[in-house]
C-alpha cells in the first residue's frame, strides 16, 4: 500500500509540474456526449473515456486501454483482451503516464549554439528546423554521395520510415539497436532453423535458461507463461547465470557458471544426448543435416571436460541431459533475446540451437515454434537510383554474417573514426541512444565530434541528443498515430496492433513520419512519402477486411492461424532443407560448420568481468530518468561478491571506482552473495553526461563508459562481456 500511495503521489505532482492540473488541458472533445439528466438513483457514468493503444516503454508492445478525463491521461490499465501480454501491463507500462508528463519533455526545436557537450541551445521555429535537417543533409549528399549519411532507429512502429527515408535518400548506411543487442542470437538460430523460433514456454516440461533473466527482463508472453508453467503445469526450470537473478531465486536448480563457458556446456550436453542414443532416431534422419558430424565432434566435450571449464557437476550435466531428454520434445534450451555478449556469441547460440534440434522439439507444443502468418501486407515503392553512390555500406564484409538491415553499430562507428572506405559526415538518429547503449562511450563521442551535422529526434534529452546540433522534440507513443505492426507471441497469438492518439500531442511535439516526409518535401522526394498513416494502414490490411474493425472495437486483431506443425508442408530455409546441425553455408564461408569451443580469456589477477543485464523497470537508457521508475531504482549500484569485497576492504554501500582500458566510473557497492567473486555486475542507463535528465544527474556510473568494443566475428553484433575492470575503494 506505501508504495501505490507514491504513486499516487506522484502522479499529481507530474500534473502540476507540467502545468496540467491548473491549466486542464482542453481535449478537444475528447469526452464526447455525456447526458446532464440521469434517473433517480442511476449509477452515474465513469468521468473518463476509455481509449485503446500498445505500450511502447519496451519492445513488446503489450495492449493498454488509457483513461482520459478532459484531456489528461490519469490512468492506464492492461487490456483484457490483449492475448499476447495475457492481459496484464507491467511497471514500465504503468509508467508510461510519466513519460507523457515528464517536466524533462523536450518541447520544441533546439539548435546546438556552443560545444558539442556543452549544453547550448537556441529555440527554433518548426520550418527552420525543416529547412535546416534538409540544408545539411543535401549539403552532405553533394559532397560526400548519399552514403555519406548515416541513419539510426530503435524499435518503434515508426523506425520503418528512417529506412524508407534512408533508401529514397540514397545511404546504405543504416545502423539499428538491434547490433547492440541480439543479432548473434538471431544469426545461430537462423542459420539451424531457418527463421528465429518462439519459445512455447507454456506447454514446456523442462527449460534451460542459460543467461536469460525471464522474471526480471520480461518479455510478453514468455515471462509470464513460464511462471504459469511452473506454478500450475510441472515445469521444471534450470538457470545458468553468474548472477542470482530473480529468475535463478525461482528455479529448481541454479548454476553461477563461469563467464563464457555456455558452449561447452551445451556440447557436453550434446555428449550424453548422442551418446546414450537418447534422441528420435528417425525425426533426426528425416528433419536434420549433419547427425554424423556432430556426433563425431561432440565425442571431444565430456561432462568431465565441460565441469573443468564451466564449474557446473559433471554428473549433474550428465543428469540434466537426460531429463532434458526425457521430456523432449517439450523441452528446451531457451533460445533467449540479448545475446552481445562474446566475441563468439554466434557460435555460443548455434550451440543452443543444436540442443534443440536434438531434442525434436521444433514445431511442437512445449518446444520452438514457427512465427505464424498474421496477414499483414508490405507497402512497397520504388526507391531511386544513384550512379555516384559507393558499391556497399561502410560495414561491408567486415563481418562474414552481417545482417544489411540493422548493420553493426560497432562496425560503422570504427569505419567512421578510420574514414575507411569513405567519410560519413551526417548522421539522423531516432528513438535509440548509443551515446549510452553502446559499448565504448569515448568513441561514441568522437564520433559525433566528426560529424558535420548530426540530428536527434527523441522525446526527452538523451546523452545523443545533448552531442547533436539539431534535437527535434518526438511525441509519446499516446498522442500519436501510427502505422499497423504484426506481432507474435509465441502459443498465446498472432495479432496486429495499430496506434491512434488518446490525448492531443503536448508542446511543439511531432511524429518522426512527419518530420521525415516534409523533410523529403525539401530534397525533391516527396513523392516517396505522398501519403498519411490511414492510408498507409489501408496498404497493410488490404487482405485483412475484419482488422481495423476487430482493432476498433477489441485494441488488437487476431489472425487465425495454425501454431504447430507448420513445417510439415514446408521446407526449411537452409542450404540443406533440413535443420542444419552440421551447417554447410559457414562451411563454405570459411567458419566453423559446428561450434568449437575455446576457453574464454583468463580474468587477469585483482580484475573482474563486468557483465550486463536489466530489471523490470529499464529499458536500456530510456527509463532511468522516468519519475515513477525512478522510485524503485534511483540509481545503479555494483554488485561486488563479499569474498571480493574482502580482499579489497569494500564494505557495503561504500563508493568504489571502476575503471576498464576505456573509462572509469564511481559508483557504490553493493556486497552481495549473488554474484560470482570473479564477476562484477552494474545496470545501464546511470551516470549521464546530459543535464537535461534532472532525476538521474551526479546518480551511479556509466557502464557504456567502462565497456570495451569488442564484436561477435560472424554477425558484428557487439560483444558487452569481454571487458575486464578494477575496482577501488574510494577514500574520502
Amino acid at each position: 500500500m506505501q508504495n501505490q500511495n507514491k504513486v499516487k503521489l506522484s502522479r499529481r505532482d507530474f500534473f502540476k509540474a507540467s502545468g496540467l492540473a491548473a491549466a486542464g488541458i482542453s481535449g478537444g472533445g475528447l469526452l464526447g456526449g455525456l447526458t446532464p439528466a440521469r434517473a433517480k438513483g442511476a449509477t452515474p457514468p465513469p468521468m473518463w473515456e476509455s481509449r485503446y493503444s500498445a505500450c511502447d516503454m519496451c519492445f513488446n508492445k503489450c495492449g493498454l486501454i488509457a483513461r482520459v478525463e478532459k484531456g489528461v491521461v490519469t490512468k492506464l490499465d492492461p487490456n483484457p483482451k490483449f492475448l499476447k501480454s495475457r492481459g496484464m501491463l507491467c511497471a514500465r507500462g504503468n509508467a508510461g503516464i510519466a513519460q507523457v508528463y515528464d517536466p524533462d519533455r523536450l518541447k520544441h526545436p533546439l539548435l546546438r549554439k556552443g560545444a558539442r557537450g556543452e549544453g547550448k541551445w537556441q529555440r527554433i521555429p518548426w520550418d527552420e528546423a525543416i529547412d535546416m535537417a534538409a540544408q545539411k543533409m543535401q549539403e552532405i549528399r553533394k559532397k560526400h554521395s548519399p552514403c555519406g549519411h548515416l541513419f539510426t532507429a530503435g524499435a518503434d512502429l515508426q523506425s520503418q520510415f528512417v529506412g524508407r527515408f534512408a533508401e529514397v535518400y540514397g545511404s546504405y548506411n543504416v545502423t539499428s539497436h538491434e547490433s547492440l543487442c541480439l543479432l548473434s542470437g538471431t544469426r545461430g538460430f537462423l542459420d539451424t532453423f531457418g527463421e528465429v523460433p518462439f519459445a512455447d514456454l507454456l506447454n514446456s516440461k523442462y527449460v534451460i535458461m542459460a543467461g536469460a533473466n525471464r522474471f526480471e527482463a520480461l518479455v510478453t508472453p514468455d515471462s509470464i507463461d513460464l511462471m504459469t508453467a511452473m506454478r500450475e503445469n510441472g515445469l521444471k526450470l534450470v538457470v545458468l547465470d553468474p548472477r542470482y537473478t530473480k529468475t535463478a531465486a525461482l528455479a529448481h536448480e541454479w548454476y553461477p557458471i563461469r563467464p563464457g563457458t555456455d558452449m561447452i556446456f551445451m556440447l557436453a550436453l550434446m555428449h550424453v544426448i548422442i551418446d546414450e542414443k537418447l534422441f528420435d532416431r528417425q525425426w533426426i534422419e528425416e528433419k536434420t543435416y549433419g547427425i554424423e558430424q556432430l556426433s563425431e565432434h561432440v565425442k571431444q566435450y565430456t561432462p568431465q571436460y565441460a565441469a573443468q571449464e564451466c564449474g557446473v557437476p559433471a554428473e549433474d550435466i550428465a543428469r540434466i541431459a537426460r531429463e532434458l531428454a526425457a521430456d523432449a520434445p517439450r523441452s528446451m534450451v531457451y533460445p533467449g533475446r540479448r545475446s552481445s555478449d562474446y566475441e563468439n556469441s554466434s557460435q555460443i547460440r548455434r550451440s543452443f540451437a543444436l540442443v534443440n534440434g536434438l531434442l525434436g522439439n521444433w514445431d511442437k507444443p512445449g518446444g520452438l515454434l514457427a512465427a505464424r502468418a498474421v496477414g499483414l501486407k508490405g507497402v512497397p515503392y520504388d526507391p531511386p537510383w544513384y550512379d555516384e553512390n559507393p558499391d556497399d555500406r561502410i560495414d561491408a564484409h567486415a563481418a562474414p554474417a552481417l545482417f544489411e538491415h540493422d548493420g553493426s553499430f560497432v562496425l560503422t562507428r570504427e569505419a567512421v573514426l578510420k574514414g575507411e572506405p569513405y567519410p560519413i559526415k551526417g548522421w539522423f538518429i531516432y528513438k535509440t541512444n548509443p551515446m549510452v547503449n553502446a559499448p565504448n562511450r569515448k568513441k561514441t563521442i568522437q564520433m559525433m565530434e566528426q560529424m558535420d551535422f548530426v540530428t536527434v529526434v527523441d522525446i526527452t534529452m538523451s546523452d545523443t541528443a545533448w552531442m547533436a546540433d539539431l534535437v527535434l522534440p518526438s511525441q509519446s507513443y499516446l498522442e500519436r498515430q501510427d502505422p499497423c505492426s504484426g506481432l507474435q507471441g509465441s502459443v498465446a497469438c498472432a495479432c496486429v496492433i495499430k496506434r491512434d492518439p488518446v490525448i492531443d500531442p503536448l508542446y511543439e511535439s511531432r511524429p518522426v513520419f512527419n518530420i521525415l516526409k516534409d523533410i523529403a518535401g525539401k530534397l525533391e522526394l516527396g513523392e516517396y512519402f505522398d501519403f498519411n498513416i490511414p492510408g498507409y494502414r489501408k496498404q497493410q490490411l488490404r487482405d485483412l477486411p475484419d482488422a481495423e474493425a476487430a482493432m476498433d472495437r477489441d485494441g488488437v486483431y487476431y489472425n487465425p492461424s495454425k501454431v504447430y506443425g507448420i513445417y510439415e508442408d514446408r521446407i526449411y530455409k537452409t542450404t540443406s532443407h533440413k535443420i542444419e546441425l552440421y551447417n554447410q553455408r559457414y562451411e563454405q564461408m570459411g567458419l566453423d560448420p559446428l561450434p568449437v569451443y575455446t576457453p574464454p580469456q583468463k580474468i587477469p589477477e585483482s580484475r573482474f568481468r563486468l557483465v550486463v543485464g536489466r530489471n523490470a523497470y529499464f529499458t536500456h537508457g530510456s527509463t532511468c530518468n522516468n519519475a515513477l521508475l525512478h522510485e524503485l531504482t534511483p540509481e545503479n549500484v555494483l554488485w561486488l561478491n563479499p569474498d571480493a569485497a574482502k580482499i579489497l576492504g569494500v564494505r557495503d554501500g561504500e563508493t568504489v571506482e571502476v575503471s576498464s582500458s576505456v573509462g572509469r566510473g564511481e559508483i557504490k557497492a553493493k556486497v552481495t552473495e549473488a554474484i560470482r567473486k570473479d564477476t562484477v555486475f552494474m545496470y545501464t542507463g546511470f551516470g549521464p553526461l546530459s543535464k537535461g535528465l534532472s532525476l538521474i544527474q551526479n546518480s551511479g556510473a556509466s557502464i557504456a563508459a567502462l565497456l570495451e568494443d569488442q564484436h561477435d566475428a560472424i554477425s558484428g553484433n557487439a560483444a558487452m562481456h569481454e571487458t575486464f575492470v578494477t575496482v577501488t575503494r574510494k577514500v574520502a
